[in-house]
C-alpha cells in the first residue's frame, strides 16, 4: 500500500471517529429523545460511514471494499427510516418534548387508535 493511500486512509477515519464522537456526545448532553436521536443519527451514520470508507481505503482488497461499501450504503438507506419510526413510536406514545421546543407541527395532527397522520389544507392560497 502507498503512503498516500495509508494517509488518505487514516485522515478519513480519523474524521470519521470525530463524528463518532460527536453522536456519543450528542447522545450524552442533548436534552430530549427526539435531539438524541437526531445527533445519533446524523453524526452516528456519517462517522460509521466514513470509518467504513477508511478501512476500504487501507485495506485496498476488493472484498474488503465491496463489502464496506456495501455496509455504508445499508447504514445511509436504513438509518433515517429508523429514526423517523422511533421517533413516530415516540410522540405517539408521549414521549414529551424539550421544555425549550417552541413548535410543534404535530400537535393535533394524529387521529384516531391508528394515528393516521392527517394532513392539512393548504393555507397560503398561491397558484
Amino acid at each position: 500500500m502507498s503512503m498516500l493511500a495509508e494517509i488518505l486512509a487514516g485522515t478519513v477515519a480519523l474524521i470519521g471517529a470525530f463524528f463518532v464522537f460527536s453522536a456519543a456526545l450528542g447522545l450524552v448532553r442533548m436534552p430530549d429523545v427526539y435531539l438524541r436521536m437526531h445527533a445519533a443519527t446524523k453524526a452516528g451514520t456519517l462517522g460509521s460511514g466514513l470509518l467504513l470508507v477508511g478501512v476500504a481505503i487501507w485495506s485496498g482488497e476488493p472484498d474488503v471494499v465491496l463489502r464496506a461499501l456495501a455496509a455504508v450504503l445499508f447504514l445511509v438507506i436504513t438509518a433515517p427510516v429508523a429514526a423517523h419510526l422511533l421517533g413516530r413510536a415516540a410522540y405517539i406514545s408521549g414521549v414529551p418534548l424539550w421544555r425549550g421546543t417552541r413548535l410543534d407541527e404535530l400537535e393535533g395532527a394524529y387521529e384516531g387508535r391508528d394515528h393516521h397522520l392527517r394532513s392539512r389544507p393548504r393555507t397560503d392560497h398561491g397558484e
